[in-house]
Order: C-alpha cells, then structure tokens, then sequence
C-alpha cells in the first residue's frame, strides 16, 4: 500500500498534467480563435491585413529616418566571387529579347515624354565594380560580382530626375521590365546611393538573359527583390511607384 507520502505526489503529478493538459488546449483554441480574427481583418489593395501593413508603414519610417549614404553594403575581394551565380526569379524575363535593339526608355514626368538611351551610351559612363553578398529574401545569399555604372552617375550625368528648371530631384524612381510584368519603385535616396548600380556586367562577361540582360539594378543595401532585372523603363515620381512584392504584401523598402 502506498504511504501519505507517496499518495500526495500521485495527486500532485495528476494536478500538474491537469493543468498542463488544460494549459495546452486553452493556447490552441486561443490561438485558433486569433488565426481566425487575424484573418478576417480589413484589407485595401493588398494581400496584407491593414493593420499588418500599418506596422510595416511604421517600420519604413523608421528606416527613412536612418537611412544614409555612409552606410555601405560590405563589399569582398573579388576571389571570393561565385563562379556560377544563382537565379533570383524569372519574372518579366519569359519573353525573348533582342539586346542588340534594346534601348533604355526614361519617362520625363512634367512632359510624360521619353527619352531612349542605347546600351553605349551608358557604358561611355565610368565603370564601377562591387562584389557584395547578395541575399535573397528568401533566405539564401551568395558573394557576387557585378559591375556596371553607378545610378547617380547616369542620373547626373544625363540631367534626369530633378524636376524642371529645379535642383530638386523627384522623391521616387520606378523601374520596369519592357513586358511590364516586373516593377520596383525606390526612394530617391536609396537610387543615389554610391553602391546603386546599372549593371551590364557579371563576373566581367556580358549579363546572360536570365541574369537580367542587357541591364539590371543592383542595389546591395535592399534584397533581391529590388534588384530589377532587364530594365525596360525608368520614370519619376512624387508618389511611390507601384511595386511588385510590395503588391503581394512585402516590405516597399526591403533594406537590409
């Protein structure tokens, strides 16, 4: 027969499970019943709960505020350089293109009328390299070297993007795939940024089609997703452009 003893740690691990037990499934219907309020919640224009986009809004203030030039991606030697860098998507890139009649199509936003820029022209522009750890959203991220022109240089060098008769520039620069079905928008800031680049170059050989040919943006202080590949058209903006994951409920900054 069991002692006193022996008979109160029997209730008391039998009380423990109890509450352990009633624990458990308290949390479960809890977190049930929120799954379902969570889910429910109002949405405008995107996949994203409005509260959920309110806290992501919040956050891309934050960053705004923090955001500066003297904060560079960390670049590498140039041995450390994937041989065969990975494919980040393959959006905007299913149709096939003539890069020998590519032209690069700049939306002047007070006319609504375009200048075309051919690939030499760009390229007569100073060359830049950056081998930089590019990450992917995700989750994986491997050490690139790309070299093109930087951003800023074609934007000074080609008078665009401040608005007419002004030094003020245009709070936000879009950029496209020429089919359209890939587009980012970016802050000003984030476009001038020393590392921001036209690239037309991987591994010094020309970009291939699924690496974004004949140019891409790179952009080492955001994540893939920024990196608009095949650009087909640039426009300015006081407003944010439109942008493609930022539709499907991501981050509009996605700054590392």
């Amino acid at each position: 027969m069991k002692n006193e003893t022996e008979e109160w740690s029997d209730k008391k691990i039998r009380r423990r499970t109890f509450f352990s037990f009633a624990g458990f499934l308290l949390a479960g219907v809890g977190g049930w019943f929120g799954w379902k309020w969570f889910k429910n919640l109002p949405r405008t224009n995107n996949r994203l709960p409005d509260l959920t986009r309110d806290v992501l809004s919040a956050n891309e203030k934050v960053n705004d505020v923090f955001f500066s030039h003297k904060n560079l991606a960390k670049t590498y030697p140039k041995d450390r350089a994937a041989r065969t860098p990975r494919i980040n998507g393959k959006i905007g890139l299913k149709e096939a293109i003539n890069t020998a009649n590519w032209q690069l199509e700049v939306v002047n936003p007070a006319t609504n009328e375009s200048t075309f820029f051919q690939l030499e022209q760009i390229k007569a522009l100073p060359k830049q390299e950056i081998i930089f750890d590019f990450k992917c959203i995700e989750g994986w991220d491997q050490i690139v070297n790309y070299g093109g022109v930087k951003l800023a240089d074609f934007l000074h060098h080609y008078q665009l993007g401040k608005k007419t008769g002004t030094q003020e520039w245009y709070k936000y620069v879009g950029l496209e795939t020429p089919d359209g079905q890939y587009y980012v928008g970016l802050d000003i800031e984030s476009a001038l940024h020393p590392q921001t680049l036209l690239s037309f170059e991987l591994n010094n050989a020309p970009l291939s089609n699924l690496h974004g040919a004949p140019l891409r943006l790179i952009i080492p202080v955001k994540y893939g997703v920024k990196n608009l590949k095949r650009i087909g058209k640039m426009f300015f903006s006081d407003t944010p452009p439109r942008d493609f994951w930022h539709q499907q409920g991501y981050d509009y900054d996605v700054t590392l």
